[in-house]
């Protein structure tokens, strides 16, 4: 599909919208889409973009309100150290200059993650349900394989031994599936 745009590059970014139950297909290339993007998308409200979206979502995290709300010295504004980007800097872009900005900004992240993802903060991967069968056996042994070790770093050797034996038995229930237990 070509850009409606340019009419010259392949369309990468397809948008569509509906207003008022009227559906709008918009299909954009990189470029184009850099260039008027928030245009296609929010043509109905000028001045709006999906950078502002993003900043009006962080606008609920507690940390950005207690931020705003106390002053700090310039001294103690945080930084990242790489593209050099103020967590303010970020709310107001809506989105980071580099990928070290993610561990710069951590701390501010996570009140703000819990509430957008339900409470977690970490990506653990999903397997879909009918495709996993033994995927997610495996990923149970791993993570007990992980808990056996720190038993035996702390040298709780009981809980060592009953973890030892659960993952004995996945392995074997692996093994009736078929599939390899390493």
């Amino acid at each position: 599909m070509i850009c409606q745009e340019c009419n010259e590059r392949p369309a990468t970014l397809h948008f569509t919208k509906v207003v008022n139950g009227e559906k709008t297909e918009v299909h954009l290339c990189e470029h184009c889409a850099q260039d008027k993007g928030d245009q296609f998308m929010f043509d109905s409200s000028p001045g709006f973009s999906v950078n502002n979206l993003l900043a009006g979502l962080l606008n609920i995290s507690p940390a950005l309100k207690q931020a705003k709300t106390s002053e700090v010295p310039q001294q103690e504004v945080l930084q990242c150290e790489k593209c050099k980007m103020t967590f303010q800097q970020f709310v107001k872009v809506g989105r980071f200059g580099c990928a070290h900005c993610y561990e710069t900004f951590k701390s501010q992240l996570d009140p703000i993650l819990k509430r957008v993802h339900s409470g977690n903060v970490e990506h653990h991967g999903k397997v879909p349900e009918r495709m996993g069968g033994s995927i997610h056996i495996k990923k149970k042994i791993l993570e007990l394989r992980t808990d056996l070790q720190n038993s035996i770093e702390n040298e709780e050797f009981e809980k060592a031994a009953e973890i030892r034996d659960e993952i004995r038995s996945l392995e074997k229930e692996v093994k009736k599936e078929g599939g390899d237990a390493q």
